[in-house]
């Protein structure tokens, strides 16, 4: 009797849709970035640039992608480039550790725009259940717990300022392995 090999189910990728940071700042948060995970050996939120989150991770089939490039370009379009300031640090429990994003009017609304825009147009992106808490994290998940008191304290030392202009929408792909930025959608372009 012979056995058909099982072929493998594919497994969708994930997409997430954010804001990157320009240069300098972009640097800055980096350099951050590989303090934490030097001292530590976090490896999680290394694995991304320094980003706002506007839509979390979505596992969706890889055809989605064209039809979320087209979606983001239309709705980036109809936006105009804004500034954001970062200030300092905070934590999401004791296991995230983020760059702290202050208030932004604009911010929030370009969020919830593109939440209800994917809704008429992207109804397979889910809608979000948690408040919408713009951060840049610096680690996260995977911090030794032995080692969290030390840095909530150092943290909580620091200081931190940094401000930029929003230009863009970045969508970001996970090929099973890594996470990319296949495509940026410029604002009111």
């Amino acid at each position: 009797m012979t056995h058909s090999p099982k072929s493998a189910k594919e497994v969708k990728p994930l997409f997430f849709v954010a804001i990157v940071p320009p240069e300098p700042v972009l640097a800055q948060v980096w350099a951050l970035k590989q303090q934490v995970h030097q001292r530590t050996g976090s490896r999680n939120a290394v694995r991304l640039p320094p980003h706002i989150t506007l839509l979390p991770p979505t596992r969706q089939p890889a055809e989605f992608e064209a039809p979320c490039r087209a979606v983001l370009q239309d709705f980036a379009a109809t936006r105009s480039p804004f500034g954001i300031s970062l200030e300092n640090f905070g934590w999401f429990g004791s296991r995230t550790l983020f760059v702290r994003v202050l208030e932004c009017p604009a911010l929030p609304q370009l969020h919830a725009d593109l939440l209800a825009f994917c809704a008429q147009q992207l109804p397979e992106v889910s809608s979000e259940n948690r408040p919408f808490t713009p951060h840049m994290t610096l680690a996260t998940r995977d911090l030794p717990a032995d080692q969290v008191p030390a840095l909530q304290q150092e943290f909580a030392a620091r200081t931190f300022a940094a401000t930029f202009e929003a230009r863009a929408l970045t969508l970001f792909r996970h090929d099973g392995q890594h996470w990319h930025a296949v495509a940026d959608f410029p604002l009111g372009i």
